[in-house]
């Protein structure tokens, strides 16, 4: 019965949760947190359930779950996960769940933050789930919706924007309350981080839907399946050629692929923790998500072709984002431009088209959705006590936090790529992949990790040794129950399979087999293929 249902119960769980809490009264905040914790949860062990119990054997499309929705239309709430869709329905169910114990004092409608959270957390588990491209693209919409909310409502001035205090423009506005102060590209107000994001992510949704119409109309299949599309879809090259345009820029934006990016930093610096650790983790995968599950499955011909360009452009993504970080004076820009940077790394193995590179990139997925959701739940709790996230203003709190600095020490060390962290092994695939199709962009990209070793070691020092500053002698360390759990939560899986990563390899290598096998089929993708490299065989010791 459960094996039946677990996609439905993974998914739902949140939602039914967040619609409790419509029904509690924000003052009963321990009954609050307790449905939040419950539901969350719920969904977190499911998942873990999930994983370990993935056919590694079987491969394929599993767990499925179908009922018509429309059958003029074709439409059908068609669920199912493969080995690049089951790790990270894992990622979003954990980050949730931690995300809900970051967030426990909050005091400003916390009811309406944990319904919004329960909801991120849902809708980007419902597209990792989805294989009918309605449904997939709805969960898409669904998942900007709480973002803005998070910003708008929960969000932090930066810097920049409370310098700007007293300052009044020619019509005696105060410059930071002004519209244009909101729409000045060159400040951050957490309106205008609320803004770019929706409008970058709203118009690429837009785009993608163009080339989702473009295939359901085309194929003449009158559905949204995409098993079927792939299958039977008969669709010209040159419609292939435009389909995969559209659905590549529409998704692109919210990869932060270069020159989509932008919006990516902003939105983290203004988001409070438990949104920035959903956004970095799990929401920004989406891109990367839907463009192999689309483009990469439905249009080899064409993924074949462009590979090549985007093989450069992830490489601006890298050095780009590692420069970008090491000038950031503020926490949270210089952990949200090293994502920039890590997501050059992703696209690099995805646009190498072999089994290794590929496994690689989606197990990078998951290894940043972990470093980056540990680093973000940590600069969040550090600005909760210290009121500010500029790294000069911080110093010598290893003082007063010695259990937050040793996980910020690990966050750190996980995400430049030290050996036993999960980063590591992603990094060291995609360079092992990429090396023999794609050399000077894997020589700059492996050189680029100095970079990310350089901001890395700057902060670190800067942040936590030292003198101590009087000015934050007042910190705390995180000592309760609720401010640690998410904590060592995500340092364990993050050395785990780091150290562990036999299971993940063969879970992932399931969801790559298929996709580099209508790849390979195309003339086109032999630049890819030269010198193919060995599948590498999981360990799951």
């Amino acid at each position: 019965m459960i094996q039946e249902h677990l996609l439905s119960i993974i998914l739902f769980s949140p939602f039914l949760g967040a619609t409790v809490l419509f029904f509690i009264p924000n003052t009963q905040r321990a009954l609050v947190q307790g449905i939040a914790a419950f539901f969350g949860g719920l969904s977190f062990l499911f998942s873990l359930y999930l994983f370990y119990t993935f056919d590694i054997n079987k491969g394929g499309f599993q767990f499925i779950e179908q009922t018509v929705w429309s059958e003029n239309l074709g439409i059908s709430f068609f669920l199912g996960v493969d080995g690049i869709g089951t790790p990270m329905v894992l990622a979003s169910a954990l980050l949730m769940f931690c995300g809900i114990f970051v967030s426990w004092d909050i005091k400003d409608r916390l009811k309406e933050f944990y319904i919004n959270l329960l909801i991120l957390g849902s809708a980007t588990m419902g597209v990792y789930m989805s294989l009918d491209l309605f449904f997939l693209f709805f969960f898409y919409e669904l998942s900007v919706i709480p973002m803005y909310l998070f910003l708008t409502m929960w969000g932090r001035h930066t810097k920049g924007y409370k310098d700007m205090a007293g300052h009044v423009n020619m019509k005696g506005e105060e410059k930071r309350e002004a519209v244009s102060f909101i729409f000045n590209f060159n400040k951050n107000s957490k309106d205008y981080a609320a803004m770019k994001l929706t409008l970058y992510l709203s118009l690429g949704a837009v785009i993608a839907l163009l080339g989702i119409l473009l295939v359901y109309v085309k194929t003449g299949l009158n559905t949204f399946n995409i098993i079927d599309i792939a299958e039977k879809g008969n669709l010209s090259t040159g419609i292939k050629e435009i389909a995969f345009l559209l659905i590549f820029v529409g998704f692109a934006p919210i990869a932060a692929i270069f020159p989509f990016h932008s919006w990516s930093p902003v939105g983290y610096a203004a988001a409070p923790p438990a949104a920035s650790m959903m956004h970095a983790g799990v929401l920004k995968k989406l891109g990367h998500f839907t463009i192999i599950r689309i483009c990469f499955y439905l249009f080899p011909e064409a993924t074949a072709e462009w590979m090549p360009l985007i093989a450069i452009l992830c490489i601006v993504n890298i050095v780009y984002g590692g420069l970008v970080a090491f000038l950031q004076k503020d926490t949270k820009f210089v952990i949200g431009y090293s994502s920039v940077g890590h997501m050059g790394y992703i696209f690099l193995g995805l646009a190498s088209l072999n089994h290794i590179s590929l496994t690689g990139a989606v197990f990078f997925l998951y290894a940043d959705a972990m470093a980056m959701g540990l680093l973000f739940a940590l600069a969040g709790f550090i600005y909760y006590q210290a009121d500010t996230l500029d790294i000069p203003s911080l110093g010598g709190l290893v003082h007063k936090m010695p259990f937050v600095t040793a996980c910020f020490v690990v966050g750190a060390a996980a995400s430049f790529g030290l050996p036993g962290g999960m980063n590591f092994v992603g990094e060291l695939m995609v360079f092992m992949g990429a090396w023999r199709v794609y050399p000077v962009q894997t020589i700059i990209a492996a050189l680029a990790v100095t970079i990310t070793w350089a901001y890395y070691f700057r902060m670190t020092r800067a942040m936590f040794f030292g003198d101590l500053n009087p000015k934050v002698a007042h910190v705390n360390d995180a000592r309760t129950w609720y401010e640690r759990l998410p904590l060592v939560l995500l340092v364990f899986f993050t050395l785990f399979f780091g150290i562990f990563p036999g299971k993940f390899i063969s879970v992932i290598e399931k969801g790559i087999q298929p996709i580099l096998a209508r790849i390979d089929s195309v003339p086109e993708a032999a630049v890819a293929r030269q010198n193919p490299i060995a599948p590498v065989q999981g360990d799951d010791s």
